[in-house]
């Protein structure tokens, strides 16, 4: 006669549409690097730069470091950010901040030296 209901389980959360931008974050992170390296292998197949490392001629100083350094710097902290964030609003935000950073430096990379 003391019958007791059995005990409630908690639902399941399932990984849907509000972990997106944590999968999207990761994985624009991990294919900077073949981008950027992409990039660099493009560059090295225009006249001006295949010049530039075989002969050393027409060779410019370098990259813009400060643009390139914040770019990859701001990629980089909304890549800790997007994660880690509780709130869907802000990781979403620093996803869409990741990704402009990292276009800005293959951007950067691209467009200084074509």
């Amino acid at each position: 006669m003391n019958a007791t209901a059995p005990a409630a389980t908690p639902p399941v959360r399932v990984a849907g549409g509000k972990d997106r931008p944590r999968f999207w974050s990761g994985l624009s992170a991990a294919l900077f690097l073949p981008a950027l390296l992409a990039a660099v292998v493009l560059l090295l197949s225009s006249v001006r730069v295949s010049g530039c490392v075989t002969y050393g001629v027409e060779c410019t100083r370098g990259l813009p470091g400060g643009l390139f350094v914040w770019s990859v710097g701001v990629g980089a902290v909304a890549f800790v950010v997007a994660p880690a964030s509780p709130a869907l609003p802000l990781r979403q935000a620093a996803l869409a901040a990741q990704i402009l950073a990292e276009g800005t430096a293959l951007l950067v990379v691209l467009s200084y030296w074509a």
